[in-house]
């Protein structure tokens, strides 16, 4: 099974979680034409922020790590050069560097230099932003995707977030489910 396909996997149990627009780069059933990968590159600095930024969104809990401890200021970067087009590369980055102006402008500090608070601040706001203008296509909604994708398809996510029953298991479609129980991911 290919990355994608694994993928389009995960898309399918997080269902609506995830927008249209990602899901339309993962179910097109297309490879990119190789002249349209790699349209943009990630610095290590911008990684750390996408993997701040994905830990907002996801945090680490006395029950499981968060979405920076999974890896996605790797995933993230390799998933936007490798499966989007460039047209949608070049909004991402394009909107990673617009957040990074926003917190100069708004907080007179780079994203990595902010509070927690700070950073939620301007995540809540990008947010904001993209349901006021009905974007379908940005860079929240992409980066926030993209956490929620790669985290639930990491290693954390499916043993730590989850309910996890290691394979070869049995299926029980009667099993029990305790109230508070978390999700199951087998």
């Amino acid at each position: 099974m290919d990355r994608r396909k694994a993928l389009k996997n995960v898309a399918i149990l997080l269902g609506t979680a995830i927008s249209s627009s990602t899901l339309g780069v993962l179910f097109e059933g297309f490879s990119i034409p190789e002249n349209e990968k790699n349209r943009v590159s990630f610095s290590a600095t911008e990684e750390d922020v996408l993997a701040e930024f994905a830990d907002i969104i996801i945090p680490t809990t006395k029950s499981s790590a968060g979405a920076k401890a999974a890896g996605l200021g790797i995933f993230i970067p390799m998933m936007i050069r490798d499966c989007y087009p460039a047209d949608m590369q070049v909004l991402f980055a394009t909107g990673l560097k617009e957040m990074e102006s926003k917190c100069i402008a708004t907080f007179n500090k780079n994203f990595l230099s902010l509070t927690v608070e700070e950073r939620q601040k301007i995540i809540g706001d990008l947010r904001d932003e993209t349901i006021a203008t009905k974007q379908k296509k940005s860079f929240f909604i992409i980066a926030r995707d993209l956490t929620l994708l790669g985290y639930f398809s990491s290693e954390i996510g499916c043993t730590q977030a989850r309910e996890y029953l290691p394979v070869p298991g049995r299926y029980d479609g009667s099993a029990e489910y305790k109230p508070g129980q978390k999700a199951w991911a087998t």
